[in-house]
């Protein structure tokens, strides 16, 4: 959650105890709580609206980007027919970059003047 361990928590509810001060400090963590229900309340709502809207049941764990794979898409892309592939590496290494043509000795390499 943000990189915050129990340590850190301790100290930022210390700082909030001095700088509140005993009396505001129930007030304001109750305020807290209640933003956190609303924030869930409104999100909760939109997932909601959004399922009405489209019309079929969604699955969210299929949408959630903490199931993207790179390299999983691209293998998909570069596979023909759907095929599987036993080896992706093959698939690949299948598209390698042309060769460029070997420079005469003496010879400049090509330069383009709004290459930068």
């Amino acid at each position: 959650m943000f990189g915050l361990t129990g340590e850190k928590l301790l100290i930022l509810g210390l700082i909030a105890v001095f700088v509140l001060g005993p009396d505001r400090l129930p007030t304001y963590a109750k305020q807290l709580a209640n933003l956190v229900k609303s924030l869930r309340r409104m999100a909760d709502g939109a997932k909601d609206q959004l399922s009405a809207e489209i019309g079929e049941e969604l699955d969210w764990k299929k949408l959630d980007p903490r199931q993207y794979d790179p390299r999983r898409i691209i293998r998909e892309a570069l596979v023909e027919d759907g095929a599987p592939v036993a080896n992706p590496a093959q698939v690949l290494n299948t598209a390698k970059v042309q060769s460029q043509p070997r420079l005469v000795a003496g010879e400049q390499a090509p330069f383009d003047s709004e290459a930068t």
